[in-house]
């Protein structure tokens, strides 16, 4: 048995609809996040557009995994397309790392590294405890 036929390590052909859902669903995050961009541009100073999509992004995470594993019993596909696609596509923590080293200012990079860091956190709670109120969960 090859490495790619091996179904404990490598692609196999029933892979194909959960990649196939993550690319779509990575492409319309990305479409949003390009949307919050181009409405929140940042030129220098602090970088607000990629502060609100990782806030933003991680309460959504927060909200979808609740109710994906305490309220519903989705498809199998549902958690793949909107948890790893829409909303890794939407979030970017990979700019946000290259945001805290480019900064003009350290002041603004270390505020932005910190709040930035806090607010997500708080937001995924905030997302997981909004979520369990509103539906009723534990």
């Amino acid at each position: 048995m090859s490495h790619v036929d091996d179904p404990d390590v490598g692609l196999v052909p029933e892979h194909g609809p959960v990649i196939a859902v993550i690319a779509a669903g990575g492409a319309l995050g990305s479409l949003a996040r390009l949307g919050v961009s181009t409405v929140l541009p940042h030129h220098g100073g602090f970088p607000l557009s990629t502060f609100v999509e990782n806030v933003l992004g991680c309460f959504l995470l927060g909200a979808l995994l609740v109710v994906l594993t305490e309220l519903r019993r989705p498809h199998p596909l549902v958690r793949p397309f909107l948890g790893t696609g829409v909303l890794g596509g939407f979030t970017t923590f990979s700019t946000y790392a290259v945001d805290s080293v480019t900064r003009d200012s350290a002041g603004v990079a270390v505020l932005y590294v910190v709040l930035t860091l806090v607010l997500a956190l708080a937001g995924s709670w905030a997302g997981v405890v909004t979520v369990r109120r509103i539906g009723g969960a534990r």
